[in-house]
């Protein structure tokens, strides 16, 4: 009869809330269309690739993104790639937060960085874009830079005015021995970043 008599009053019940303390957001910057396919620009779309092979996953087109769902010790991580090309990257990372209703520390964004050697790997809970067109969108979408990320050295061996050809550009001969092995490193990181715990993580996969 009291739920009757609420329906009758337009009272409905609070909808329950939803535990997202176990969900993560595994963000990988690159540019989508087979020109930039492996190239240095794009190591975020190749560690989520990797990670979505090994848990038998498939991307499917959704806003903003390509997007998937893997789930590993308990823990639910939801993968994206953005659609928008690089410069527009914070407006997948704004889509899925709010739809996902994640707080930015619950968050990882993996890219590219011409400042690291190759295949070093830094992970920090903050820090500025350095000059990552993807990084800077993002922060402007959030209007702050307080979100974890991973930054994949691809080293800085260009000559002058050739950055944009650089990181366009494929890894070299030598650079592919490594890179699988790398790019394993850097899942096995992201998966960390949800089972260990940030802090832990830095201290796990930030060599020196």
């Amino acid at each position: 009869m009291l739920q009757t008599i609420k329906q009758w009053l337009g009272i409905h019940p609070a909808a329950p809330h939803e535990d997202t303390s176990m969900k993560y957001l595994i963000v990988g910057l690159g540019n989508i269309g087979p020109e930039y396919a492996n190239t240095r620009h794009n190591i975020g779309f190749m560690v989520l690739d990797y990670l979505a092979r090994k848990f038998d996953a498939t991307f499917d087109v959704s806003r903003h993104s390509f997007v998937t769902e893997i789930k590993s010790k308990g823990r639910t991580y939801v993968l994206v790639k953005p659609t928008t090309y690089m410069n527009l990257s914070g407006k997948a990372v704004g889509h899925y937060l709010n739809s996902l209703k994640l707080p930015p520390e619950q968050m990882l964004v993996i890219t590219d960085d011409l400042a690291l050697p190759f295949g070093k790997i830094r992970i920090r809970a903050k820090g500025s874009p350095g000059g990552h067109n993807g990084l800077k969108h993002i922060e402007q979408t959030l209007g702050h830079n307080n979100y974890p990320r991973l930054r994949f050295g691809v080293g800085d061996t260009f000559s002058k005015g050739k950055q944009v050809d650089y990181v366009l550009s494929k890894f070299s001969e030598d650079e592919q021995i490594e890179l699988q092995t790398l790019i394993e490193k850097a899942a096995e990181a992201a998966l960390a970043f949800g089972t260990i715990g940030l802090e832990r993580t830095m201290n796990q996969f930030n060599t020196k």
